[in-house]
């Protein structure tokens, strides 16, 4: 897999993961999980560091809007930047409380599109997913992110097919 292709995938799962969810009916839905969803309605803006493979740093630069689509669900439309790249991404987020599980579903300007399944630990939820490049190599992404007042905290790591990995951290802020 290209670096440039690993960046938009990273910086994709990241965006996911910072988005929030909930698809389930709210009579099955956990209260806390619907809460949780609603708490990510706004515009962010987020700036962290990107390292690939033991190279310098790399900042990368985001924005997202996160609305509200009804009490179950939130929709999401966002752009990050790292080194003269764009990546466009936008979805929709859900907890789907028969498979106890979060789901974020996405398209972007590059070839990648998916299903990001996640997990919850107290306000933490991590994503994990596999993303297939254009030449059918396979990276493992993991994502997780938490709501600590207006901030958001999101890392994530990927691991290429040679076992090389990209790792970031960015924190975003309600605009």
């Amino acid at each position: 897999m290209t670096t440039t292709n690993t960046i938009r995938n990273l910086i994709v799962a990241g965006a996911l993961a910072a988005t929030g969810l909930s698809f389930a009916s709210p009579v099955l839905a956990a209260p806390a999980d619907l809460e949780l969803i609603q708490s990510y309605v706004g515009n962010w803006r987020g700036t962290g560091t990107l390292n690939n493979a033991g190279q310098p740093g790399e900042s990368v630069r985001c924005r997202l809007n996160i609305t509200r689509s009804n009490a179950e669900k939130i929709n999401f439309s966002g752009r990050c930047a790292i080194a003269g790249t764009t990546l466009s991404m936008a979805g929709t987020m859900a907890y789907i409380s028969a498979a106890n599980r979060y789901e974020a579903i996405m398209t972007s300007n590059t070839s990648f599109k998916g299903v990001a399944i996640g997990t919850r630990r107290g306000s933490n939820v991590t994503f994990n997913l596999q993303s297939v490049d254009d030449n059918g190599e396979t990276s493992r992404v993991r994502a997780g992110f938490g709501l600590t007042g207006d901030t958001i905290n999101v890392d994530f790591e990927v691991t290429n097919a040679d076992g090389t990995k990209i790792v970031a951290d960015i924190p975003f802020d309600r605009n």
